[in-house]
């Protein structure tokens, strides 16, 4: 599979694909309008922060005792049935006068739910297009998610600004029952990939299998942690500048949808492969003035810039699934997704912590540092092993780069 045009003329891959448009839309006008009204409620970084990836902080319990489903449910049933819940989820967010603590007890529901998900999603897209036009179909979805990232903090931001947060978020919750509508009558019936029933157990036999791996191990902190506490950095955007938080969102999109089309489309592979851990770093670096906190304009230009280091997941994703049984494809991949969304939410918890003591833009800088250092340590762990396979004598290559 060589281009964009052959992903599309792919049986099932229209309808799977604009599913997860509707669904990306309504996640990023909901997550908008929820973390206005809580801070607008609250007066608080922090809480603002944590409602709009809070969800992210339980992912970690569905990847410790769900997960086993992500290959043992029937896709198409699966993904029919997770937009219907987080619709009404978001529904019931936008009741007035709802506690704060029952508004973060619906956050977490829908995270531990989002947890499968995951690999539900991404198995089913490895099955449609095959393992040989992975990344060139998750560069699609990711270019897909930046797009409509875009979409939707704009739509969410003009809801928000003109109308209310309650509306944008029952806006959301009816885009979520359209994807779910479009997954019942556009994809066919399938069987789970693997035979058993989903328990705790299955979990964690196969999370202990895939973690005993020292590749996949690094593969793994690569694509949750640095990452991970960027997404810290834009929890706080709302904080750092409440006017123009949506154009500061659309901006990170932006240049998340230019990083997936350099790596997935321009770059050849022999290049491609080597700027891993590179384009962390430059998810990073544009971070580390926000201390002086620096004028919309340039401060958009930074944000842009760094989301280019986005595209380094496409390369690290690639790895995991070259190094991953058929028969734990879509376990794998939920586990990298449940991990990366746990951390995601970590960060924006510790962000907002760090804001609530010092400054957003100092809590900004902050993560951006941490985020480039583990970057630094494990690419030094990387080539560490590297040198020590090619010392035993084996084909290097099975790590990140």
């Amino acid at each position: 599979m060589r281009s964009y045009r052959d992903l599309f003329r792919t049986p099932e891959f229209s309808p799977f694909f604009l599913a997860a448009s509707a669904q990306t839309v309504a996640q990023t006008m909901g997550g908008l309008a929820l973390g206005v009204l809580v801070y607008r409620a609250t007066a608080s970084p922090l809480l603002s922060a944590v409602s709009m990836f809070g969800s992210s902080l339980v992912q970690v319990l569905g990847a410790t005792f769900l997960l086993s489903a992500a290959d043992r449910m029937p896709p198409r049933a699966a993904l029919t049935a997770l937009p219907l819940l987080f619709a009404a989820a978001t529904a019931a967010l936008a009741l007035p006068g709802l506690p704060v603590w029952t508004v973060f007890a619906l956050v977490f529901a829908k995270g531990l739910v989002e947890s499968v998900g995951g690999g539900v999603r991404w198995g089913l897209l490895n099955e449609i297009v095959s393992k040989d036009g992975y990344l060139l179909g998750r560069s699609v979805f990711n270019m897909m998610s930046g797009l409509m990232q875009i979409a939707g903090y704009a739509a969410g931001g003009a809801l928000v600004a003109l109308l209310s947060p309650r509306l944008s978020l029952l806006a959301a919750a009816g885009l979520y029952v359209l994807a779910a509508a479009v997954v019942r009558l556009g994809l066919t019936r399938r069987p789970p990939r693997t035979a058993g029933r989903p328990s705790a157990a299955a979990t964690w036999r196969a999370n202990a299998l895939l973690w005993s791996s020292p590749p996949r191990r690094r593969i793994y902190l690569a694509l949750w942690i640095p990452n991970g506490l960027i997404v810290g950095c834009e929890s706080l955007y709302v904080s750092y500048d409440p006017g123009s938080a949506g154009t500061l969102f659309a901006c990170a999109a932006l240049g998340m949808l230019a990083g997936d089309v350099l790596v997935g489309r321009v770059l050849p592979p022999r290049l491609r492969h080597r700027l891993g851990f590179p384009l962390l770093l430059l998810l990073a670096v544009p971070y580390v003035p926000f201390l002086l906190h620096p004028a919309l304009p340039l401060a958009a230009a930074a944000v842009t810039l760094a989301s280019v280091g986005f595209g380094a997941s496409l390369v690290q994703q690639e790895h995991l699934v070259a190094l991953t049984p058929d028969g734990l494809t879509g376990h794998a991949l939920g586990l990298h997704s449940a991990g990366m969304l746990t951390m995601q939410g970590v960060a924006a918890a510790l962000a907002g912590s760090v804001a609530q003591l010092t400054s957003p833009a100092a809590a900004m800088t902050a993560m951006a540092v941490a985020s480039a250092g583990v970057t630094l340590l494990l690419m030094g762990a990387g080539k560490r092993e590297e040198r020590k396979t090619v010392e035993a004598g084996r084909p290097a290559g099975e790590g990140i780069r």
